[in-house]
């Protein structure tokens, strides 16, 4: 039996976009879909946009936006709205593959997802949709919004499995404001039931994963093409040298797979994790089991983008200091206290040691369901 096939409560975006012009990012997945369905059900004038943002030329054999495009377009025309279609490659590959680079050169982990939604779905896209006549664009996002006291919250996404507010933490007053997230009131079985009983083809597809617009593939692989290889050791944190690693950029803290020493033998059996990476020295750090030096208590993150104003002072602090974090998707927020530091970065202590904190990662900060913004983790501290 499908539960929570329909809302239970009109939402508040319902009486904003009656009448208006909306236009909706389309990517020929179910979320989407089942977006712009609710937005013409509730009195909106519709409009669908497809964006392709990565081109076949840059590799081959993984980019489906032939079949995206015509999925899309399918739901376009089950509908009745206009499916615009727009290239935003260039806009991309300058603004969210190249600091992708950059950063994975540093040793750094980074999100490309939190910058691609900053720059592309929710800037780019947000631009061309002005040029469109648009009053607000949507997206197919597990998030919500609400006005308090003159500003545009960003809230969670009710289905707390699929969330994605720490994706859109960088996203601004100006951005969110305009947006409307019509699915964020349902959990993703309503959602499939929607699309199933209104006969959208995309019912069914699979949900996306890996690099945003980039698609699934073989990180290593693909990253080898536009990175060269800087080999290494893998020590172990008391400094024994294990093996060789191909590249800092080609590991990430936690990371248990590709590891290639699954057949060294030790004392204990245990799997091998990477727990560090020490740039300087171009090693990666490596133990077994769940070491102490995956561990940290606390992290400095760089800066702090804060949603709402309403939430930091005159000096840009922000008013609470005691709030919870997730410094990955997915992660069951932590409870932890902020103490700003001059340069404008953030001392975040945990209250409970924190596995896997990765540099070039977000660190995401909630009070209940409201999401207050994020920083850039720099340094983990024990």
């Amino acid at each position: 039996m499908i539960k929570n096939t329909l809302q239970t409560a009109t939402p508040d975006w319902h009486s904003k976009v009656c009448g208006k012009r909306v236009i909706v990012g389309m990517s020929g997945g179910v979320d989407s879909s089942v977006a712009a369905y609710l937005l013409k059900s509730a009195g909106a004038e519709v409009h669908g946009v497809f964006m392709k943002n990565w081109e076949e030329e840059f590799d081959t054999g993984f980019c489906t936006s032939a079949e995206d495009l015509n999925d899309a377009q399918k739901v376009a025309d089950t509908l009745g709205i206009y499916l615009h279609k727009v290239n935003f490659a260039k806009d991309y590959k300058e603004r969210v593959f190249s600091y992708f680079l950059d950063t994975l050169k540093a040793g750094l982990t980074p999100n490309p997802d939190v910058l691609c939604n900053k720059e592309i779905k929710f800037k780019a896209f947000l631009d061309h949709a002005h040029q469109l006549g648009a009053d607000f664009i949507a997206t197919g996002h597990y998030a919500r919004t609400r006005t308090l006291d003159g500003q545009t919250q960003l809230l969670k996404g009710l289905d707390n499995n699929k969330d994605q507010s720490y994706f859109l933490h960088l996203l601004n007053q100006n951005q969110l404001s305009q947006t409307i997230f019509p699915i964020g009131e349902l959990e993703k079985s309503a959602v499939r039931a929607i699309a199933l009983r209104e006969k959208l083809i995309t019912f069914d597809k699979k949900d996306s994963t890996g690099i945003c617009f980039i698609g699934e593939r073989d990180f290593s692989e693909f990253i080898g093409k536009y990175l060269p290889s800087q080999k290494g050791d893998m020590i172990t944190p008391e400094g024994e040298i294990i093996a060789q690693h191909n590249g800092l950029a080609f590991y990430t803290i936690g990371q248990r797979k590709g590891l290639k020493i699954g057949g060294r033998k030790n004392s204990d059996g245990k799997p091998w994790f990477v727990v560090d990476k020490l740039i300087q020295t171009n090693q990666l750090v490596i133990a077994q089991g769940e070491h102490k030096a995956m561990f940290g208590q606390a992290l400095i993150a760089l800066d702090p983008h804060w949603i709402d104003p309403n939430w930091i002072d005159s000096n840009g602090v922000p008013k609470k200091s005691k709030l919870r974090a997730k410094i990955r998707y997915r992660q069951q927020d932590q409870s932890c206290t902020i103490i700003p530091q001059s340069d404008n970065s953030l001392l975040v202590n945990f209250d409970e040691p924190q596995r896997a904190i990765t540099p070039g990662q977000s660190i995401v900060f909630y009070d209940d369901d409201t999401c207050l913004g994020g920083a850039f983790i720099s340094i983990k501290l024990k």
